[in-house]
């Protein structure tokens, strides 16, 4: 070995190979001697060292990566040679000071020799107060860290080291770092530099260390918080199976299976998370605490509902609309919405368009008509056409809002509302629901039951329906509401607005006799225990029931006519009264259900008529029962009494009162025209009568009537008995268009009327009226009141009386 001079500048040592490990000055560490390179160094030192007189042999340490050596190495003093802790021959090798490795030279031994420049690394004192600071830092994190490994006995030492050099070498000994890591502080000559990233290696591996001792903290927490509920359920469960001993119940009477029924069963995600949250309170509540009554309540009802289940829809359109024309005669509004709706969903299920935006293709529609027509009825024949579940939900009398919305659950006795109930019901989520008689939900105190339904029935709003009870959203947008009605103007405008209007207006002559035939009879027949060959109606006999025993929009009055007429003859029948087979006639019917309840007026006797005398006029009227005929009586007072003005009877309205007004006062200003004797209308009180005084009446549309009985009255010339009329009346005389023409002409011709007079404006509406109906009456379409006063009066027949 090279003599070094007396400041260890220049060295000649053998080289010992460190694979992926660095040592830094300050280290002690063993070496296994039975390595070849290790064995190599030692030996080569070991001779050097007796060649030249040195007590410890010098090596230098050299990390090899990947077979490449670090251009800085570690001059290495062997300490010790000996046996290590395992028995085999190793040697202890203390770190000394940093040696810049030059070139290569020769030596003793089979050990690499190099020639090395030493490198002093010493901070001269005093210390400046940065480095002090720093100094204080790193003590710091290193007594932090060593105290959470437990090293009490290194914290002493490390404390006590206060040189900066060695300070920053005493970091060599930490096992976080990677060899990388330890040859950046290796070759960073600089000691205040190589504490400073010493110092920002600790402070880095404490910050991931405290990272990872929160996650596996959290880890524990969850694990010891999942032990732990483990445990208490178990225990849970003891408790509880010696309760159901103590108490004589059987294994499975306790509802404490919901858990299990809950994860077993298909809900949505959101209905599950609050299904779960109940049954967490309720495996806390105790067995006497209502709250369990409960949550176990709401857990039924939630676990009851159809979530997931829905019935596929027939997409047989000329089937449906079979089955339609099967079990409804008439209704052709309806039927064509019906099978429109099909068609589109048909399209849309086609192309991949069940669900969009969260809305599937339900229907809200609102059939409006009279009673009878078949509008509850036409629900079920919907169901059936298109291959649904049906359900009913009666709306009339209801005057409490959580009817509809369900009551909170804090109530004693909560339920769901109707339309929940009416999906559990149904077992399915896209049944036809049929909201009877809308038009009759009333209010209170308790709110407005059709103020909550405007949610229910908006196709906008229903896919995310929330029923108080429930708390958790349901999907309503795949339902097919049906809404029925009597009265439209009893709906609330923003609810109709909601709903697709279809009216029912009623059955025409013709259609009802086909109702009765393959409908109403073959049903009677069956109650009234009758086979269809023993009694046989014929279509004479029906035809006569629909005219003169029932006047009505739709055909209920008909079927107990003839539910009547079949008790009768069965009655005969048990009494020996009566031979069976038996044929029923027109000529019949007086003998076994009595004489005809209305007559048309045009077959009665001339001076029976109400319109026998001058004063009296036809009109029209629509109320909830369908269209209907209504009079109109008008008189003047005797001049004696001294009466004058207007008196109006009959139970009208603010707006038929205006009315009567109005045609008074048309008749005053255009008397001379129309060649009336108005004059004594000044001295002489007129009375207008609306007979059938007990019904309320109101509306518009009995301008042109009014103005006719008054103008019959003045001029002495009778109404004719075959006209009737409708129609909006103007202070000038012009005829303003009104509502239910159809309803309207479809009374006329039940009345017996041949002649109806409409506004011209309403002339578009005939098309909404049968075809057998407009042939049977002859419709004039006018302007202006002077037209109704020439096609509605006959020729003068009579004078003006002194006093009518």
């Amino acid at each position: 070995m090279a003599t070094e001079s007396a400041s260890y500048t220049s060295l000649t040592l053998p080289v010992l190979p460190l694979d992926d490990e660095v040592v830094l000055p300050g280290m002690v560490v063993p070496f296994d001697l039975s390595d070849a390179d290790v064995r190599a160094a030692v030996e080569a030192a070991q001779a050097a060292a007796r060649s030249s007189g040195d007590s410890k042999p010098k090596v230098l340490l050299v990390p090899r990566i990947d077979g490449t050596y670090a251009a800085t190495g570690v001059l290495g003093t062997v300490e010790q040679v000996g046996r290590l802790s395992d028995g085999d021959p190793g040697a202890l090798i203390r770190g000394r000071s940093r040696v810049r490795i030059g070139a290569g030279t020769t030596g003793p031994g089979a050990a690499l020799w190099v020639e090395g420049t030493k490198v002093d690394d010493s901070v001269p004192e005093p210390l400046p107060g940065a480095v002090t600071e720093l100094v204080k830092e790193y003590k710091a994190l290193a007594t932090s860290w060593l105290k959470k490994r437990g090293a009490w006995q290194v914290v002493d030492r490390v404390t006590q080291i206060d040189d900066v050099a060695a300070l920053a070498d005493n970091s060599g000994y930490s096992p976080f770092l990677t060899t990388q890591q330890k040859i950046q502080l290796l070759e960073t000559e600089d000691a205040v530099a190589r504490l400073k990233l010493a110092t920002a290696q600790l402070r880095e591996h404490l910050a991931e260390q405290d990272v990872a001792e929160t996650i596996a903290k959290d880890v524990q927490e969850g694990v010891d918080k999942q032990q732990r509920e483990f445990l208490l359920r178990r225990q849970l469960d003891a408790v509880r199976k010696e309760l159901r001993e103590i108490n004589g119940e059987q294994e499975g009477e306790e509802s404490d299976d919901y858990r299990a029924r809950v994860e077993a069963a298909d809900l949505p995600e959101k209905v599950r998370e609050a299904a779960l949250k109940e049954v967490d309170k309720l495996e806390r509540a105790s067995d006497q605490s209502p709250e369990g009554s409960w949550i176990r309540t709401w857990l039924d009802t939630v676990l009851e509902l159809p979530w997931n289940e829905r019935t596929e829809d027939e997409y047989d359109i000329k089937g449906a609309q079979e089955i339609l024309d099967a079990e409804h005669s008439g209704l052709q509004d309806v039927k064509e919405r019906i099978t429109e709706y099909l068609a589109v969903r048909k399209r849309r299920a086609d192309r991949g368009l069940g669900v969009v935006g969260g809305r599937r293709g339900g229907a809200v529609l609102a059939l409006v008509g009279p009673p009878g027509v078949g509008k509850t009825s036409l629900g079920e024949s919907v169901a059936h056409a298109m291959g649904r579940k049906f359900v009913r939900v009666a709306l009339g009398g209801v005057r409490d809002e959580a009817e509809i919305r369900g009551h909170r659950r804090t109530y004693v006795g909560a339920l769901p509302g109707r339309i929940v109930r009416a999906i559990k019901e149904a077992g399915s989520m896209n049944p036809v629901v049929l909201l009877d008689e809308i038009d009759k939900v009333g209010s209170d105190f308790r709110g407005d039951p059709a103020a909550a339904l405007l949610e229910v029935l908006d196709p906008a709003q229903n896919h995310t329906f929330r029923d108080h009870y429930l708390e958790v959203e349901l999907d309503l947008s795949d339902v097919v509401f049906l809404a029925t009605a009597n009265v439209l103007e009893a709906i609330p405008e923003a609810l109709l607005d909601r709903m697709e209007l279809v009216r029912l207006d009623g059955y025409t002559e013709d259609e009802k006799v086909v109702i009765a035939r393959d409908h109403l009879l073959p049903r009677q027949l069956e109650r009234a225990g009758l086979d269809e060959d023993e009694v046989v109606l014929d279509e004479s006999a029906l035809r006569k029931l629909a005219g003169e025993y029932t006047r009505e929009a739709g055909v209920r009055n008909l079927e107990r006519s003839v539910a009547r007429l079949l008790r009768k003859v069965a009655a005969q029948h048990e009494l020996g009264d009566r031979e069976l087979p038996f044929t029923v006639t027109d000529a019949d019917l007086r003998g076994l259900i009595g004489r005809p309840r209305h007559v048309p007026e045009s077959a009665q006797d001339p001076a029976e008529r109400r319109t026998s005398v001058p004063g009296v006029a036809t009109g029209l009227a629509v109320t909830g029962a369908g269209g209907d005929v209504l009079f109109v009586e008008a008189s003047l007072a005797d001049p004696e009494t001294g009466a004058s003005g207007l008196t109006l009877t009959g139970q009208l309205g603010d707006v038929m009162k205006e009315s009567a007004q109005i045609a008074l006062s048309f008749l005053r200003s255009h008397g001379a025209e129309l060649e009336l004797p108005v004059g004594d209308l000044k001295d002489r009180g007129v009375h207008v009568h609306f007979p059938a005084g007990a019904v309320p009446k109101d509306g518009p549309s009995a301008g042109v009537t009014l103005t006719t009985a008054l103008a019959s009255l003045l001029s002495g010339r009778l109404a004719r008995t075959d006209v009737a009329m409708t129609g909006e009346i103007s202070l000038t005389g012009r005829v303003l268009p009104i509502g239910g023409v159809k309803q309207k002409l479809l009374a006329a011709h039940r009345a017996g009327i041949t002649t109806v007079i409409i506004p011209k404006r309403n002339e578009p509406d005939l098309d909404d009226v049968p075809a057998e109906v407009l042939e049977k009456l002859d419709v004039h379409a006018v302007t202006d009141v002077r037209q109704v006063l020439e096609l509605a009066l006959t020729a003068a027949e009579v004078k003006i009386p002194a006093a009518a």
